[in-house]
């Protein structure tokens, strides 16, 4: 499995799908295990999730989703 590459999928699925951004904020694991489409051990599936959580909080994608969620509660 190309880690990079599954990270940039997982990224760019964040970015383009809404309902998606708000279950990777809620459920990480679940997500990501949804995407790839195999149940991963803790410790590969962790290294996606925080290669992901990096790239996304370098582009601010974080905040934006966020706002997204506080805009859901309100």
């Amino acid at each position: 499995m190309d880690i990079k590459a599954k990270i940039d999928e997982i990224v760019n699925k964040v970015k383009d799908d809404k309902n998606f951004a708000s279950e990777f904020s809620a459920d990480p694991v679940k997500a990501v295990e949804k995407v790839l489409g195999v149940d991963l051990p803790d410790d590969q599936i962790n290294k996606l999730i925080d290669g992901v959580k990096a790239k996304i909080g370098a582009s601010g994608i974080m905040d934006k989703v966020g706002g997204l969620l506080g805009g859901l509660k309100g």
